[in-house]
């Protein structure tokens, strides 16, 4: 016998796509690390970039005001007298419906058409009170007493729908056999809740029961918690509903549920399993209540509809702020989020939550010592590539201006290769390029012996460092003006791409960062990333050059380099004795002394830069004369292009040096 198997194809729905490429994490590193830059922690950036999310993608905050818009629609849409005015009209119809039998039953004693008249005429206003009056009333009409009949049957649908969703209408035109069949799962269910309070009950005894009356439970719970979990959460959203009303209402609905299917039993079963539920699960809100303000009315089953997703609305919106302890997107319950706002705000909170797994997870981001979370070695390489190829597109923007990544192809071959770039004009790396064809046709599953094609993403080019190597000191200023005037992420931004390029590009010369405030500090880049914007006043640039100075006489046999940022003239000095001498404004003693720490430099041979940034005719002044006294250049790039300024003079500079003082223009 052969057998058939027939294949089933859908949309997975199981989680995240297994087959899905990687998030994109390159929009919310860069995020990160502008904020980390602007003085933010690690931490602090990445929960900044979630809750605003991406160019193209909502974030936490956007997703959060949809959930509370959605809650309010809810509450304004709709009232909660719809039991209620269901129960008034079908209670107006019978008594309507039976004055007519009356007047036109010619039959009828007059005295018993008269005290029938009366009954009706005197029927209490309450509508519950009505109905209860009228539960013994001999019904002339057919008519009317089928409308009467149907307003028990209204009544127990709709209890049964508070705790039960969906009851309303799998009951309707419901048989004596359907409502026994409830009567019995009640039961039942009864018995199961109070062996599970008692610690009796066995996975048998839940099959078992779910095996007889699962149609009632389509959330399919998989165990009694799960079970009581769902039916819990249905009878405290309709205790809040009750809650919710009027005295009034609910007084009404009190005394009209006993005439629930013209069934007592049903009433005390439902009570009993009101107070089991309440016992197993007080963690519930079983005692809050909302104000409805709309105008749609709400049945008791849809009312406690309603209250649910008004729930489920106030944990999603929990679960939004991540404002908890040990929070995290892993927490979100993405098919409660689907269905409140679509299945669009799932993907969203999914790829959010990715995006925070990666950057945790991924190497991104590091705890340190003090136990707080830094960028990585892998975080600040890939930034600063970016960062270097956003400086390149300025340079290569520049009339006569030289792109960077041909820098560093006239020289020594290092003997490594790189995977070839757009724009790269340096010789190939044969062997390994024909290699990587090799293997790549291999893993395709195709004979290399038959032939094979080049791809671009084969081949590597030969790495090469220039003839000359460079010492390199950037100093950078780190006074609060740098922060008050919006320079402060575009220095640390300078001063990445530059650490970069270093490393990646020329990685014989040496870097070191140095920055200047009321003191001086040599610091890693990672240091700088993180440092935060100083409020403290002070520009010491002698203590800076001191520093410099001493980084240059470690590497005497190197071309030294000098690159200065700075906003503002000299305002401090170090004394003798390691203090920091600070005037404003600036002291002579000041300016004698950075003046003398310069020409030191100078009579060494180094190369200078300064970069000015701000328009203040005092500073460009005085930074002319620094250039001047040591032939050094001066840079006045806006804060935009500073990082394209630093680093094409840095270019200039070392390929000055490696080809005898030629001027190519970069």
């Amino acid at each position: 016998m052969v057998l058939h198997h027939r294949s089933r194809y859908g949309r997975y729905a199981g989680g995240p796509d297994p087959l899905a490429p990687p998030v994109d994490l390159s929009e919310a590193l860069e995020a990160v690390a502008e904020d980390v830059m602007a003085g933010y922690s690690p931490r602090h950036a990445l929960e900044e970039f979630l809750r605003r999310g991406g160019r193209n993608r909502e974030g936490l905050d956007q997703l959060a005001a949809r959930v509370q818009q959605r809650r309010k629609d809810l509450l304004g849409r709709h009232r909660l007298d719809g039991t209620l005015n269901e129960v008034r009209k079908l209670l107006d119809t019978a008594v309507l419906e039976e004055r007519k039998q009356l007047a036109r039953d010619a039959m009828m004693d007059n005295t018993d058409r008269s005290f029938r008249e009366m009954q009706l005429q005197n029927l209490p206003a309450s509508t519950a009170a009505a109905v209860n009056e009228l539960a013994s009333y001999d019904w002339q009409s057919g008519t009317a007493r089928e409308a009467y009949d149907r307003i028990k049957d209204l009544l127990g649908r709709e209890v049964l729908d508070q705790r039960f969703a969906g009851m309303k209408q799998a009951l309707e035109n419901a048989t004596d056999e359907d409502r026994e069949a409830v009567n019995g799962m009640l039961r039942d269910l009864n018995g199961l809740l109070d062996k599970h309070r008692r610690s009796e009950d066995t996975d048998a005894d839940f099959r078992e029961f779910m095996a007889r009356h699962g149609s009632f439970f389509p959330e399919n719970p998989q165990s009694v918690e799960e079970l009581i979990d769902a039916l819990a959460k249905r009878a405290a959203a309709a205790q809040r509903l009750l809650q919710s009303m009027s005295p009034e209402q609910r007084e009404e609905l009190m005394r009209l549920s006993a005439q629930a299917f013209g069934s007592p039993e049903l009433m005390a079963q439902l009570d009993q399993l009101g107070s089991s539920l309440r016992a197993l699960r007080p963690g519930e809100d079983w005692s809050g209540s909302e104000r409805f303000e709309g105008q749609e009315g709400l049945g008791l089953g849809d009312g406690t509809g309603v209250l649910q997703d008004v729930a489920e609305l106030d944990s999603l919106a929990e679960q939004l702020s991540q404002s908890y302890n040990g929070s995290a997107l892993d927490d979100l319950d993405l098919d409660a989020l689907a269905r409140q706002l679509g299945q669009d705000a799932a993907v969203t909170a999914r790829t959010l939550a990715e995006i925070e797994r990666a950057m945790r997870d991924g190497g991104y981001l590091r705890r340190g010592a003090d136990g707080d979370l830094r960028l990585s070695p892998q975080a600040m390489r890939r930034l600063g590539k970016s960062l270097l190829r956003d400086t390149a597109k300025q340079l290569s923007g520049r009339q006569g201006r030289r792109e960077t990544r041909a820098a560093g192809a006239a020289g020594d071959q290092t003997g490594s290769s790189r995977q070839w770039e757009f724009g790269d004009a340096g010789p190939w790396d044969v062997t390994r390029t024909m290699t990587n064809a090799i293997r790549r046709t291999v893993a395709e599953g195709r004979d290399p012996g038959r032939g094979f094609r080049l791809g671009v993403g084969d081949i590597e080019v030969t790495e090469t460092e220039a003839r000359m190597q460079a010492a390199v000191v950037l100093l950078v200023d780190v006074s609060f003006s740098m922060a008050a005037e919006g320079r402060w992420v575009p220095m640390k931004r300078t001063a990445l791409a530059l650490h970069h390029l270093v490393s990646t590009r020329f990685r014989g010369d040496r870097l070191q960062l140095v920055t200047f405030g009321r003191y001086a500090q040599s610091m890693d880049i990672a240091q700088l990333t993180a440092l935060p914007a100083l409020r403290e006043q002070g520009t010491n640039l002698h203590h800076g050059l001191l520093l410099a100075g001493r980084f240059f006489r470690q590497h005497p046999s190197m071309q030294h380099v000098l690159l200065v940022v700075t906003d503002g003239e000299p305002t401090a000095h170090l004394l003798a004795d390691g203090d920091s001498w600070f005037n404003w404004p600036p002291d002579r003693e000041t300016i004698r002394a950075t003046v003398t720490e310069l020409d030191r430099l100078g009579r060494a041979g180094v190369q200078a830069t300064f970069f000015r940034l701000g328009d203040d005719p005092g500073l460009a002044r005085f930074i002319q004369r620094l250039a001047r006294r040591i032939d050094g250049r001066v840079v006045a790039p806006d804060v935009g292009g500073l990082g394209a300024a630093v680093v094409g003079e840095y270019l200039r500079a070392h390929v000055r040096s490696s080809y005898g003082g030629s001027e190519w223009d970069l």
